[in-house]
Formats: structure tokens, C-alpha cells, sequence
């Protein structure tokens, strides 16, 4: 791994498949991977090397607040405050998935 340019700091990231994803953990998109509007399918989509995924507006709101910056129970909080009912336990599932495929990194609280 190269070391990072001078004044700045790299956060050691992770995919970890087939791993629990926890509230501490910073969630950001893999460098291979894009978040994009199609103005085709009139929606946002990931787009990763030889793929488009077709978000439905949850994953696309899930995956629009993933900066690496932000927690998981950060994100969760964000959406629990624009929608009534954010079920903790299914953004951390639909992470974990993208974690699994390699779509999704994780940074260490």
C-alpha cells in the first residue's frame, strides 16, 4: 500500500465479507464504484465496472449519505429524521450486502 500524499491521512478500510456491519462503522462507496442519476431510468443507480444496479429511493438515500465521514447510527439517525420509521437493523443488512459484493467499504469508528 502506498503511503498517502503529504497532508493528508488515510483511514484503513475494509470489505469484510459475510461480516456484520456495527453502528461505529463509516461506510463509502469502493473506489470502483459510482453513485449516479440515470436519466433513462429516471432514478439513481450504482454503477460499478460492467454493472448498473437500480436503486429503489431507500438504498439510493442509504447510499447518498455513505461519505465515510458519517457513521452507521449517524446515517440512521439522518434518515430517521427526513422518514417516520428507519429500521436500524435493515440499513445495516442492505450495507452488509454491498460490503459483501465489494460495492461498500468500511472505516473503523
Amino acid at each position: 500500500m502506498d503511503p498517502p500524499p503529504p497532508g493528508t491521512t488515510r483511514t484503513p478500510s475494509r470489505t469484510r465479507p459475510g461480516g456484520e456491519v456495527s453502528g461505529a462503522d463509516r461506510p463509502r462507496l469502493a473506489r470502483h464504484v459510482r453513485l449516479a442519476y440515470s436519466r433513462a431510468r429516471q432514478r439513481q443507480v450504482l454503477l460499478h465496472p460492467e454493472t448498473v444496479v437500480v436503486l429503489n429511493g431507500s438504498g439510493a438515500d442509504i447510499l447518498g449519505l455513505c461519505d465515510g465521514r458519517r457513521t452507521v447510527a449517524e446515517i440512521v439517525a439522518e434518515l430517521g429524521a427526513r422518514y417516520r420509521s428507519v429500521p436500524d437493523d435493515e440499513v445495516r443488512r442492505f450495507l452488509s450486502r454491498l460490503v459483501a459484493r465489494r460495492w461498500v467499504e468500511l472505516a473503523d469508528g
